[in-house]
């Protein structure tokens, strides 16, 4: 199933329900009734699989083959521990008689190489003129609060302003007699 769990945009979940369902039936298979494996599950082992292959891979680098005693190190090597040489030749050789494939063969691949960058890179800065930017990096925001304190602060004084002459022109139409004698 590696094809379908490698794809870049699939329902991981569904692919773990479908080994689960093949893992069920070789289980039957073996007359095994006992036991029932859910997805779940499988994710779960293979995460702790590749976690102690990976473990066990740095100890081979340091110690060599002889130091790594996990029974499945090896099976697992096989399958995990090719460089992406070998896995690139194993998919040429694949494709090297279909169609894609010779279609693959035919182009004249370009690689897009990255623009190197217009000047060199700027010599690191000593932990004094960083400290120093931070600084004025604070100082500028606290400048922004205060003004945008002071602008809200000037908004309320202009609200309370308005409602205090809305309430003193209620007051002058309240006090004085409509002139239709109502």
């Amino acid at each position: 199933m590696d094809p379908a769990f490698d794809q870049p945009v699939c329902k991981k979940k569904k692919l773990w329900e479908l080994l689960a369902e093949k893992v069920n039936a070789k289980l039957r298979e073996s007359e095994v009734t006992d036991v029932t494996v859910k997805a779940y599950e499988c994710d779960l082992k293979w995460r702790n699989m590749l976690a102690t292959y990976r473990k066990n891979g740095e100890r081979a680098k340091r110690l060599g083959a002889a130091g790594v005693h996990w029974e499945f190190f090896k099976a697992m090597d096989e399958v995990l521990g090719k460089s992406r040489e070998e896995v690139e030749a194993e998919r040429r050789a694949k494709l090297s008689g279909t169609k894609v494939g010779k279609a693959i063969a035919s182009k004249k691949f370009t690689p897009i190489l990255p623009t190197p960058p217009a000047t060199a890179p700027c010599p690191a800065r000593p932990p004094q003129d960083v400290l120093q930017l931070y600084m004025e990096l604070q100082e500028r925001k606290m400048n922004m609060w205060a003004q945008q304190k002071a602008l809200e602060e000037k908004k309320i004084e202009a609200i309370n302003n308005l409602a205090q002459a809305i309430s003193s022109l209620a007051q002058k139409d309240g006090t004085q007699t409509p002139k239709d004698g109502r």
